[in-house]
C-alpha cells in the first residue's frame, strides 16, 4: 500500500505542462496563504481560459464577469473591506476589464494591487493581514 502511494506521488501530473508562469505564481501564493493563514477566506474566480460555445453561454448566463481579479480575500481589516490581487508576469499589464474591476473594488474600499512576483505578494498579504497597509 505504501509503495503504491509513494509511486503515485512520484508520478508527474500530465497537466503540469499546461500551467503558465502566472498559474504557478498564483499557486505558490495560495500555498503560502494556506500554510500561514489557514482561516483566511479567499477564492479565485475561474473566468479565464478557452471554453466551448456552450460553456461560454453558461458562464455568462450564471453571471461570470470578465476582468475579476485573480485572488479575492474577503476578510475585512480595519482599513479595507477586502484585498484583490491581479497576478501578472514580467511586462504584462492588466486588461481594460481588469483595470475596471480593480477601480470598482477600490471605490468599495478594497485594497487592490497588481503583483508580479511571489515576494511582493507575500509581503502584501502579510501587511494586509496585520493592518499595515
Amino acid at each position: 500500500m505504501f509503495k503504491l502511494i509513494l509511486e503515485k506521488k512520484l508520478m508527474p501530473n500530465p497537466y503540469q505542462k499546461y500551467l503558465t508562469k502566472e498559474n504557478k505564481l498564483q499557486h505558490s501564493v495560495i500555498t503560502y496563504i494556506n500554510f500561514q493563514y489557514p482561516d483566511l477566506l479567499y477564492t479565485h474566480v475561474a473566468n479565464e481560459g478557452k471554453r466551448s460555445r456552450w460553456e461560454q453561454y453558461l458562464i455568462k448566463y450564471l453571471g461570470v464577469k470578465a476582468g475579476v481579479p485573480d485572488l479575492l480575500i474577503f476578510d475585512p481589516k480595519s482599513n479595507y473591506n477586502g484585498l484583490a490581487i491581479e497576478f501578472k508576469i514580467k511586462y504584462n499589464k492588466p486588461t481594460e476589464n481588469q483595470e475596471r474591476w480593480l477601480n470598482e473594488l477600490k471605490m468599495r474600499n478594497w485594497a487592490c494591487f497588481v503583483i508580479y512576483n511571489y515576494d511582493d505578494a507575500v509581503e502584501l498579504i502579510n501587511k494586509y493581514y496585520h493592518n499595515d497597509l
